[in-house]
């Protein structure tokens, strides 16, 4: 399996589908695919959720990774490797999830929002780290604390982020970013979705030029 890392590099951008239902991953997956977004996460607090990576999974291919968000508990993981996920997205620093989900080969991004948390979140294994709710806890926070990090570590910055505030994560260092409501609210029109796919895609390419 191609690493998390190799679809962040075509387009650094995780799409958070929060509530979606299995009856519209086929018309929303492919408004993402199509939009040029290679990683795609269902919460697991989304109705059926289970199923919904099951078929986000078939639908992918080789054309982007794709698993879970919102994943608390070693259960969970194991649920989420046993529907086709190929990612472990947390809220939190669990450090039993990490390693859960390292040993079944999955990529994981813990969730952080402290330098503590960040360390323990490494100590477990992770080399990707979700900084969250990333637009409260703001780019200059996240900055300091990417200083004492080690460089091998990638952070993701998620949680109230949109077109608008991408320059200000990326010019504090930070290189991939999870997009949610922004991009995908339960009833939001397929137009709506394929329009701000495209508009975070296009300012996160701008930003990636030399």
């Amino acid at each position: 399996m191609p690493s998390l890392q190799h679809y962040l590099q075509k387009t650094p951008v995780i799409a958070i589908l929060r509530g979606i239902r299995p009856a519209e991953i086929s018309a929303v997956a492919g408004i993402l695919l199509d939009s040029g977004i290679t990683a795609i996460e269902v919460p697991l607090n989304s109705p059926d959720a289970l199923q919904s990576i099951r078929q986000l999974r078939a639908l992918c291919g080789d054309r982007a990774i794709c698993g879970a968000g919102t994943v608390t508990n070693v259960q969970q993981v194991r649920d989420v490797a046993s529907a086709g996920g190929q990612l472990i997205v947390a809220p939190n620093t669990n450090p039993a999830v990490i390693k859960e989900a390292l040993a079944r080969g999955l990529e994981v991004a813990p969730g952080c929002a402290t330098a503590s948390e960040a360390f323990t979140a490494i100590e477990a294994g992770a080399s990707y780290l979700k900084f969250f709710p990333a637009g409260d806890i703001g780019a200059g926070a996240i900055r300091s604390i990417m200083a004492v990090l080690p460089p091998s570590v990638s952070p993701l910055a998620v949680g109230n982020i949109h077109e608008g505030n991408l320059a200000e994560f990326w010019a504090a260092g930070v290189r991939s970013f999870g997009v949610g409501s922004n991009v995908y609210t339960p009833g939001k029109s397929i137009e709506a979705i394929a329009e701000a796919a495209s508009a975070v895609v296009a300012t996160v390419r701008a930003l990636q030029e030399p």
